[in-house]
């Protein structure tokens, strides 16, 4: 076994191998690693709640290689891994290789001389080799990109594998993999990265992506759903008409890629029962390839599918005027229950509804995030909608255990955070757990300077938190009552309160459905009457 000694301590790279229950790969991923000629590594293996052999693999084969670190954490999935590996690390550069695959000889040399010679560039990627053993089967991708990075990636993830990624520090500072994202997220976070800052790329290989039964991109339907939701949220980001252009490119290349992908793999003997999954990738690949689909109509499976849809159209948002139905012919389908498809929200299933409507209006309030901003527990939507505008990014919060935060204390008694002092508060779905809510408004207005703006959104129709959150839940809020309270405090000749939301939406958001699981058309029609999300800008 390979011997690692300190090179240069400024070139130290951080491999960070997550692994869930694939013990069994796991040797070939640490070897490959300890076998490069760049010996200035460390390798963290995050053991995210494994029930095989992982732990065992590593105390009993690299005990005493003292590059290997093991940590191990509940189930909480693969962003939240890397997170950890990043957490627990110390290199100047971060390479993230699952423990299903490996790296190729020289890879690391490769890709750290080409950060060294684009000083600039916040990561650098290269190619990569698919291999399926059972199938003897290999493919190499590898390509050259001409134009703007972050363009092509708006077209289409032209990295295509992680591990042949390797990022400088200094990245996860600001950025870190997003938690609430099921799949997608290496894509979510090159977006990100990319937009701000420049990158690099190039064609030497670098990786070996493993195919196998339990690979996450073998579930085409969730990476579907994620990957449109990724790009989603690029939207509020774009500026010049080439991203534009390219962004409506992309959302066609995934649309189709994936279809063709779902087409390709539907069954070809029926199948009971019919679930609401099976619907949805026979209703997206008619959608995008109608031609092969009617080919694929001759099946008894296809049939059935149909079948179903037609039971199933009653449960079709309307709209307005849309028909009733008669007293006793409303067919509940997967609604027929009294407990929700999830206990978070809907992170786990592709993001929460009412995270549409808060992240709408932020972007739509962006031009007042400048300047001093204050945001409360993290910085988050400071970073996202202020960009290059923040000057000081603050965060408040409740008690000590942020060591991000730049106050901590009470919004509601908070009489060392200074006069007249911040350009923008974001004040984002906290109000509801504050006793005192007129004393942290006021809070608010005494802290912004005059001319400063309040962004404040708080729920409406909503369940409440099953976790810690829970017990500090004191209330929801309608417009009307929104109104009272800022008129209390700012000049109402200098707010504007809205409401969002209708009864499709709520109902959703109670059910704990994620976003991507109802239509765009569906959730943007607004209902007073079901007030979802309220929203408030507020000028001193």
């Amino acid at each position: 076994m390979a011997t690692l000694t300190d090179n240069r301590p400024q070139d130290l790279i951080s491999v960070v191998i997550p692994c869930y229950n694939h013990g069994k790969y796991l040797p070939d991923a640490i070897d490959s690693v300890l076998s490069q000629n760049h010996k200035n590594v460390e390798i963290v293996v995050v053991d995210d709640g494994s029930t095989d052999c992982t732990k065992d693999v590593v105390s009993d084969m690299y005990a005493n290689d003292a590059p290997v670190k093991y940590i191990y954490q509940r189930n909480q999935g693969l962003s939240a891994a890397r997170n950890t590996g990043i957490d627990n690390s110390s290199g100047k550069y971060f390479v993230f290789l699952d423990a299903d695959d490996w790296l190729i000889e020289n890879a690391l040399a490769t890709n750290i001389s080409f950060l060294q010679a684009n000083k600039l560039a916040a990561f650098v990627s290269g190619g990569h080799i698919i291999v399926n053993d059972r199938e003897q089967y290999r493919e190499e991708k590898s390509e050259m990109i001409d134009g703007n990075y972050y363009n092509v990636m708006l077209r289409r993830n032209y990295i295509g594998m992680h591990a042949a990624v390797m990022y400088r520090r200094w990245v996860f500072d600001e950025f870190r993999f997003d938690t609430k994202l099921k799949a997608s997220e290496d894509y979510d976070l090159y977006l990100h990265v990319a937009r701000k800052y420049p990158v690099c790329h190039h064609k030497h290989l670098i990786a070996v992506y493993r195919f196998h039964d339990s690979n996450m991109s073998g579930d085409i339907y969730k990476m579907f759903k994620y990957t449109l939701l990724v790009l989603q949220r690029q939207k509020s980001y774009l500026k010049t008409d080439a991203e534009k252009k390219s962004f409506v490119i992309g959302n066609n290349n995934w649309r189709s890629y994936y279809s063709m992908k779902m087409l390709a793999t539907l069954p070809h003997k029926p199948t009971w029962p019919v679930t609401k999954r099976m619907i949805i990738e026979h209703t997206i690949a008619f959608r995008y390839h109608p031609m092969p689909y009617a080919k694929y109509l001759k099946s008894k499976t296809a049939m059935l599918i149909q079948k179903s849809k037609r039971r199933l159209k009653n449960l079709l948002f309307k709209g307005p005027g849309g028909h009733t139905l008669p007293p006793g012919k409303i067919n509940l389908g997967d609604l027929n229950r009294v407990t929700p498809f999830s206990i978070d929200f809907g992170y786990d299933r592709g993001g929460p509804v009412d995270r549409y409507y808060i992240e709408n209006f932020l972007a739509a309030s962006s031009g007042h995030v400048k300047g001093r901003v204050l945001e409360i527990g993290d910085n988050e939507y400071t970073l996202r909608y202020g960009g290059g505008r923040i000057a000081v990014s603050d965060i408040l919060y409740i008690d000590n255990t942020n060591p991000k935060a730049t106050f901590v204390g009470d919004l509601s008694n908070a009489p060392h955070l200074p006069a007249d002092s911040f350009d923008c508060i974001i004040l984002t779905q906290t109000l509801h757990l504050i006793y005192n809510y007129k004393g942290a408004l006021e809070t608010c207005y005494r802290i912004l300077k005059p001319g400063g703006a309040l962004l404040l959104t708080v729920p409406g129709i909503s369940h409440i938190h099953h976790g810690e959150w829970g017990k500090y839940w004191m209330w929801s809020f309608t417009t009307a009552s929104i109104q009272r309270m800022l008129s209390e405090v700012f000049d109402p000749a200098k707010f504007k309160v809205e409401s969002f939301g209708n009864v499709l939406a709520a109902t959703a958001f109670l059910y704990a459905m994620g976003l991507p699981e109802i239509k765009k058309s569906q959730v943007d029609y607004n209902d007073p009457q079901y007030q979802l999300i309220i929203t408030a800008a507020a000028i001193k």
